[in-house]
Parts: structure tokens; sequence; C-alpha cells
């Protein structure tokens, strides 16, 4: 039982629950705008999400060589060069459209965790962590299959975009929440700022603002708008049940689950419900 406690705890710490995270929003994003995604363009997300937050999580920790963490620490290290291996082979894989469009992206990452103004990187920026992360989950999961099958970002895709990055937004509250007892009062995180209980508020208000912006997109895909529905109320219960003394897992596998979920809500509407007009 140790044994997989530790398996367990390695594939959390490691980053293998976040990239399957982002392969979920990938794969709802396929499904939506029916766009094949290839395997190459899974596996560079997939293992560029390992080696980009491995890259900001532990950049930190390894300089500062907490002794506590030094034997994870070094089997991550090892893991998070082999995943960096395998996206340097993804990315001769994928169009060079898509490599361009993904660097971008890959420098927000980069100065996320590197201090660049006034010894500061963009995570101490008051208040600005959050929305970082939302705009760089949704171009990675929603722009870049667009831009890797050559498809127009039409307004459709561009509110889609946007809502994207609302539904986000709401996903990264369950863990500041958590985090208010680990982050730095300069970071000015929503919790933060506002209280628990006022988050809680603005995230359920965000979450409608994403189910309205459903409706103001010039196409209407139902299945799609079914599976928003049924996943906006699970991450509203979520960020509701939320708190500061969290259990260890809550967070960081069940919450950063949701995107996978939603995959799975809207595979089956759309195979086996066959919901339409």
């Amino acid at each position: 039982m140790k044994y997989l406690k530790s398996v367990f705890n390695f594939y959390l710490n490691s980053s293998i629950q976040v990239s399957l995270s982002v392969c979920g929003f990938i794969g709802v994003t396929s499904l939506t705008y029916n766009l094949p995604v290839s395997e190459y363009l899974l596996g560079f997300a997939f293992f560029g999400t390992i080696t980009g937050y491995n890259f900001v999580k532990y950049a930190e920790v390894a300089r500062l060589k907490h002794r506590s963490l030094n034997l994870p620490l070094k089997t991550i290290q090892v893991f998070s060069f082999f995943s960096f291996l395998a996206l340097a082979y993804f990315t001769f894989k994928i169009s060079f459209h898509t490599i361009l469009a993904t660097g971008g992206f890959a420098l927000l990452t980069f100065f996320y965790a590197i201090p660049f103004l006034k010894n500061k990187n963009l995570r101490a920026l008051t208040g600005i962590k959050i929305l970082l992360v939302a705009v760089v989950w949704s171009g990675v999961t929603l722009l870049l299959p667009m831009i890797n099958k050559n498809e127009i970002l039409t307004n459709n895709v561009w509110i889609g975009f946007v809502q994207r990055i609302v539904f986000v937004f709401v996903l990264t509250l369950p863990f500041e929440i958590r985090d208010l007892k680990y982050d730095a009062s300069a970071l000015g995180t929503l919790p933060q700022r506002v209280g628990v209980r006022s988050t809680k508020k603005i995230g359920i208000l965000l979450l409608t603002l994403a189910l309205l912006i459903e409706f103001i997109k010039p196409e209407i895909n139902l299945n799609y708008t079914i599976s928003l529905i049924i996943i906006c109320g699970i991450l509203g219960v979520a960020l509701l049940v939320s708190e500061k003394n969290q259990s260890k897992y809550f967070a960081s596998f069940w919450v950063e689950n949701i995107p996978v979920f939603w995959f799975g809500i809207l595979y089956v509407i759309q195979n086996y419900l066959f919901i339409s007009f």
C-alpha cells in the first residue's frame, strides 16, 4: 500500500495528471469543432506540459536544494529530462507554424518562473498568476489544435477561446484557495485579496458568464452546450466545497481531472446519446 501511495504521489508531483488534463481539454476541442487531432500534437502537448510545469514548479526548489526533497526531486528531474527528449521528438513531427504559435506560450511559461523584471518573474506580479495560467492553457488546448490543422480562426473559435479562459480561470480557484497558507502575500491572489467566500461567489458568477457566452456564438453545438452545462455544475460544486485546509488530493487529483471528465461526458453525449438539433 505504501508503494502504491508513492507511485500515486509521483504521478501527481511529476505533472502527469496536469498533462492528462491538458490532453482532456484538447479532446474537448477536437469533439466540439469536429477536428482530427494527431497523436503527434497530443504527444507534444503532453510532454510539453510535463517539461514546462516541472520547470516552473521545481526550478526554485532545485536552487534552494531542500534536503527533504532531494530524492524525489532527483527522480522527477530525471523523468523531466526524458520528457524533454520526448518533447523534442514530437516537436519535429508537428507543423512549423504550430511551433511558432507555441513560442509565445513558451515564453510566458519561461518568464513565469525566471526573474526578468527587477528580479521578479511574472508569477510575482500582483494578481497576474491565475490569468497567465488561463491564457496559456486556453491557447494550447484550443488555438494550437486549430492552427496545427490550418483551420481558420473564426469568430466562433475566438469566442470559444474567451470562454475557455473564463472556465480555466475558475478551475484554478480551488488551487488558489488551497495555496492560501503557502503563497506569499505579495502574489495578491484572488482569495488573498477578497477572501475565500467572495472568491467562491466570483467563481460562480464567472461560470455563469461562461454559460452565457455560449449563446452569443454564431454557431452553437448542442452536444457541447449540454456538456458545458454539466461540467460547469461539477466545477461549481467543487469550488463551493473547496477550503483552505482541503484534503491532500482534492485539488491535485479530483479538480485537476475535471477537463478529463468533460472530455468523457462530451464523448458519451456525442457518440451514444445522439443528441442533435
